[in-house]
């Protein structure tokens, strides 16, 4: 840039006006206004849930749940269900939206007994994180939870599952994880939740092969 030349103004971007367009009972449709930052005025389609909760801090929860018994190996307890708009099954972490009021680790308590039958005992929370910024203003916690398989009450689950609810159960090996997703995914037509193999890919990274990781030039 020559010396006569003036930099480019810049300014902190923002929204302008939320118009709805559309809306149904769980999700709306709006028209997004906002000023980018180089100054100019842009409408984005935006998704939003109808049920989002004053008092919460996020939309829902997501819930990685560690189970742990005698003489097995560590199993992440995943669901499987159909999901309309996909057409087909998904493989989820179980997961769920918050009530009003409901802490993050409370939601996860009780969404993991609601669709697993297990209890267990929450260990980590993430902060609040986005799930697709590019759509939806929707957001969601990960809850870390570990669940003790020795206990009466978790040898034999039982889902507490409501009418229209009809949510699969699988129990997949940690140190195998991405291998077994990738076998089911061979097997049948079911996508993948992109948190569950995000997550798949970090075990494999973090734990078998840390040696293999790049190592960035100083």
């Amino acid at each position: 840039m020559s010396n006569s030349e003036e930099p480019k103004a810049t300014t902190t971007p923002y929204v302008v006006k939320e118009e709805i367009v559309a809306a149904g009972k769980w999700v709306k449709l709006e028209k997004t206004t906002y000023v980018d930052r180089a100054g100019s005025t842009r409408v984005w389609d935006t998704v939003k849930r109808t049920t989002r909760q004053i008092n919460t801090e996020a939309d829902g929860v997501g819930i990685i749940a560690l189970l742990k018994r005698t003489l097995h190996k560590d199993c992440v307890v995943m669901v499987k269900q159909f999901r309309p708009p996909m057409g087909c099954h998904t493989l989820e972490f179980p997961a769920g939206l918050i009530d009003e009021g409901e802490s993050a680790e409370a939601a996860a308590l009780r969404e993991l007994k609601e669709e697993t039958g297990y209890k267990g005992e929450v260990v980590g929370v993430t902060p609040v994180t986005c799930i697709d910024p590019g759509l939806s203003n929707c957001t969601t916690q990960i809850v870390m939870v570990n669940i003790n398989g020795d206990e009466g009450e978790n040898i034999n689950p039982t889902q507490q599952l409501g009418d229209a609810e009809f949510v699969e159960v699988l129990l997949l090996p940690l140190d195998e994880f991405q291998v077994k997703i990738d076998d089911l995914l061979k097997k049948e037509k079911t996508v993948v939740d992109a948190k569950v193999y995000i997550f798949a890919m970090g075990m494999v990274q973090a734990f078998f092969k840390p040696r293999e990781l790049p190592v960035l030039k100083q």
